[in-house]
């Protein structure tokens, strides 16, 4: 299963999400979540809102879709569609380690490549138990940004694998990203811990297959993704790793270009959705639930 990223501009899944979310997973998403008449379902970190529009084209009757974002343009753009669609949409700025609605207010929630951002995982998770209904689902999926597998016929390709995951490692060392790169495996035991129930695992994988010379167009963004995080690094060593990285990408290419039909490269790496069930009663909390921001 193809999916258009690459771990030659990043070194992990982060922010990435529309570039890989295609329409099986949207049937999984269906699937999983199994929405019903009456149902209250609750997305934390809706982005762009495409989980949304997958669940609204369902038309099940009586259906309330809730979603939560940091970045309250992506509320407001996600509000606009639900409108646009005539859905039961209703929509909040809020943060995932603080809910803003009151425990057991949901059937079910759910988040997508949002804890790999967030620095207590636990406390995170243990916020959609809170919200939650006594058995009730809670779906996470989260890539294991710390295992990716690489393959590539020249020998530079494997200098410039390695060259890429030490320069945006080292950028993010130096924004400050304490996040856990291998978040996705670790969220079944994290489950356990908030009182849900893991249920199932299902590993979705994210990989690209370049067979023969690749186009100019995958070398130019590869180029420009290093270019952009070289913007706002003053480091000097990190400003060094990024250069020497860019001298090798040029190599790469020019490797890449002369073994013409027989050029192989192969990258894969992997989604973990858990899924659980809500097995204990949830502690009242007495923040009062939101239900602002309709649209």
């Amino acid at each position: 299963m193809a999916r258009h990223v690459d771990a030659l501009t990043s070194a992990t899944l982060k922010n990435l999400r529309e570039q890989w979310w295609d329409s099986e997973f949207s049937g999984f998403l269906q699937e999983t979540l199994r929405p019903r008449p009456g149902n209250r379902i609750l997305d934390v970190g809706c982005g762009e809102g495409t989980a949304e529009l997958s669940l609204g084209r369902l038309r099940i009757s009586q259906l309330v879709l809730f979603a939560i974002d940091r970045n309250l343009q992506r509320v407001a753009r996600t509000a606009a569609e639900g409108r646009s669609h005539n859905y039961r949409l209703q929509l909040a700025g809020a943060d995932v380690s603080r809910l803003p609605f009151t425990a057991g207010a949901f059937d079910a929630t759910f988040c997508v490549a949002v804890l790999q951002h967030v620095n207590d995982v636990r406390r995170a998770v243990c916020e959609l138990a809170r919200v939650t209904r006594t058995g009730g689902r809670v779906l996470a999926v989260e890539p294991d940004n710390a295992a990716r597998y690489w393959y590539s016929s020249s020998p530079i390709g494997a200098r410039a694998f390695a060259e890429a995951q030490q320069f945006f490692g080292a950028v993010r060392e130096v924004r400050g990203d304490r996040t856990e790169p291998a978040v996705g495996p670790q969220v079944s035991a994290i489950f356990a811990t908030c009182g849900i129930q893991p249920v199932t695992v299902q590993l979705f994988p994210v990989s690209v297959t370049h067979i023969g010379r690749p186009p100019a167009t995958l070398w130019q963004a590869r180029q420009q993704a290093v270019e952009d995080a070289l913007r706002d690094v003053t480091d000097q060593a990190v400003v060094t790793l990024g250069h020497d990285y860019l001298g090798t990408l040029a190599e790469y290419e020019d490797d890449a270009s002369a073994g013409g039909a027989n050029f192989v490269e192969i990258q894969n790496t992997m989604l973990f959705a858990t899924v659980g069930q809500r097995t204990e009663v949830p502690v009242e909390s007495s923040r009062s639930e939101v239900l602002s921001a309709r649209c």
